[in-house]
């Protein structure tokens, strides 16, 4: 695989406590977990942030300097060691809990983010996580909305993922975000990032996995619908419990996406972050559950 690596969670944790107080909200993912899974051979890390923090108020707003410095000084250790960061507004869709609506917004606000990274060739940028319950035609248009307004920033040579609708799952992509296909890109290099869990309900708030397939299963559709549409995909969130089962489940899965390269790009785990304490998916050094059951797991398919 081109990129794999970890969702470095804790910027956008304590949504119910905007904007919250750094230390006891939220945290910055911490950059010496970062270079020991970097060490170990991952090379693009996604970041969550809140959209609220960044920039409070309204989507119109500018930059609120404390909690961007704290945030892109993560972003610039990954860059700088040659890895990819994944700028991920981590908001559902959402600004303080209403649907984004206006696309000029979503634009204003993208543009000022966008112009905080337009010269770091490393960044990647995540037009938003998990879209959900939305109209699948206003989803499409903030996609498209972010793009021109990333590009307008004169970030031309990133690449931009972009997120669907019901939750971007990658089982239920080729029915719900058929017309995500729709996109353009005028740099030719937008990337349709999905996520898949393994769960019974596809949520990934359990350790048992359905069964031992799955994983494949979960991503055979989304996969023709990227080879018919001549598309690129990426597998921003997934992950597996600390069993048997979902091992072989996680293992089928990244052996099928490896099989299907021309049109997978990678895949990310979710997640690291220094306050998951005993997730159930933790894959934090040095003592995550998933960090000490799948790091073996997952480095066959590291670049």
């Amino acid at each position: 695989m081109i990129g794999f690596g970890a969702n470095e969670s804790g910027a956008e944790f304590g949504q119910t406590s905007i904007p919250g107080v750094e230390g006891t909200d939220y945290t910055f993912a911490s950059t010496t977990a970062i270079q020991t899974l970097i060490d170990a051979g991952m090379n693009i890390f996604r970041v969550p942030f809140l959209m609220e923090r960044m920039v409070p108020n309204s989507l119109t707003g500018s930059i609120d300097s404390a909690y961007f410095s704290g945030y892109s000084n993560v972003i610039n250790y990954i860059t700088s060691k040659g890895a990819y960061a994944v700028v991920d507004p981590h908001n559902f869709g959402r600004y303080n809990g209403n649907i984004i609506s206006s696309t000029s917004d979503f634009g204003a606000f993208w543009k000022t983010v966008a112009s905080q990274f337009s010269n770091n060739s490393k960044v990647i940028f995540d037009t938003n996580n998990e879209y959900h319950d939305m109209d699948e035609s206003l989803v499409v248009s903030l996609n498209q909305a972010a793009i021109d307004a990333i590009r307008s920033t004169g970030a031309t040579s990133q690449y931009i993922f972009a997120e669907g609708n019901s939750y971007t799952g990658a089982w239920t992509w080729a029915s719900v975000n058929d017309d995500m296909k729709s996109l353009t890109d005028s740099s030719n290099k937008l990337i349709y990032e999905m996520h898949q869990y393994l769960d019974s309900d596809g949520s990934g708030t359990s350790a048992t996995c359905v069964n031992s397939t799955i994983g494949q299963n979960r991503v055979e559709a989304a996969t023709a619908w990227l080879k018919d549409n001549h598309k690129i995909g990426f597998l921003g969130e997934f992950a597996g419990g600390a069993n048997s089962v979902c091992e072989s489940a996680v293992t089928g899965m990244l052996d099928y996406l490896q099989q299907n390269s021309d049109v997978w790009l990678g895949a990310s785990w979710w997640a690291a972050g220094p306050w998951w304490g005993d997730y159930i998916y933790s894959i934090e050094p040095p003592s995550g559950v998933a960090y000490e059951s799948y790091m073996s797991v997952l480095k066959p398919y590291f670049p």
